[in-house]
């Protein structure tokens, strides 16, 4: 976890997170409070984030963010397997589902047609 992050939720443990007994880290902001039943729990909190911000994409759940950090980590050099253990997948064809291939990244490793172009 980036520093930056484990401080981030550091604050919000300290200062902002709603007074419960329950061990879940993020909590509904609104009564009842409670933990999120799962990722699809965050989804309304993701969509609402998303149109606030004007964004418009294909995704709208916790895939949505998903899908960018496995792309981000393979643009980075991760491989299927390391992004797949950060996912908590068993099997890397489950990964590659996440894991969008870099097309411009594979042009450079292309070697030129033999002949000419067709």
């Amino acid at each position: 976890m980036p520093a930056d992050v484990g401080e981030a939720i550091a604050d919000y443990l300290r200062k902002s997170r709603p007074g419960n007994a329950s061990r879940l880290v993020f909590l509904h902001d609104k009564a009842p409070i409670r933990g999120f039943k799962g990722p699809s729990g965050l989804e309304p909190v993701i969509r609402r984030s998303l149109k606030r911000a004007g964004i418009d994409s294909p995704t709208k759940g916790t895939h949505h963010f998903r899908h960018g950090l496995a792309s981000a980590m393979l643009r980075g050099g991760a491989s299927l397997g390391e992004i797949g253990e950060v996912l908590g997948h068993r099997h890397v064809q489950t990964t590659a589902v996440y894991a969008k291939v870099d097309l411009d990244a594979l042009r450079t490793l292309a070697l030129p047609w033999p002949g000419e172009a067709q």
